[in-house]
């Protein structure tokens, strides 16, 4: 099969979020004025190491309203025991609504940057809005500096971060996620 995406692909749900897999989830955390705001965003990803940089993608909604307005943002990284949380979250709420009390998770604040945080992650990652890019259609990505970043303890093994402590949650197409619960080691050549 080969379709445009401008010309549609026929089926009864879209393959791109499908083919574009495993995803990480960035729980991106902000704060306005009328209070704090919890969400996922699938878009999310690192995308520079010198500094450490991220984006998330979406579009403009209240935390990235929230994140423009304030300058700063949390990535809080979606483990596998908080999946249900994670995905109350995702929830349209009237603006001014906290999705931490919502959800029921527990909030923390941040240490660089007037921002909440997931209290239990197992990393949070404390940013600074670099600037917005306005994409296609209504969609935007937010780029930000990590200034700071959380790793919760019982998650770091002989000096590693080691993931199948928590089993971060990725997300596939559709309504489908999956875990990262084994590892493979490859050394470069």
């Amino acid at each position: 099969m080969f379709y445009r995406p401008a010309d549609g692909h026929g089926l009864p749900h879209s393959p791109f979020s499908a083919i574009v897999s495993p995803r990480p989830i960035g729980w991106i955390s902000t704060r306005s004025a009328t209070g704090d705001n919890l969400a996922p965003y699938s878009f999310f990803n690192a995308v520079g190491y010198h500094p450490p940089q991220v984006m998330f993608a979406g579009d403009l909604r209240d935390s990235m309203q929230n994140a423009l307005d304030s300058g700063v943002f949390a990535v809080n990284v979606v483990e596998a025991a908080s999946l249900q949380q994670m995905n109350a979250t995702s929830a349209r709420f009237p603006r001014g609504t906290d999705e931490f009390t919502k959800a029921g998770v527990a909030k923390a604040e941040c240490s660089a940057i007037d921002c909440p945080r997931v209290a239990d992650a197992p990393a949070t990652l404390e940013c600074r809005v670099i600037r917005m890019v306005e994409l296609l259609g209504d969609e935007r990505m937010v780029l930000g500096e990590v200034v700071g970043i959380h790793l919760r303890d019982d998650c770091l093994v002989d000096g590693r971060f080691d993931v199948t402590r928590y089993q971060p949650a990725a997300r596939l197409g559709y309504s489908d996620y999956t875990f990262v619960r084994e590892l493979v080691s490859l050394r470069r050549p």
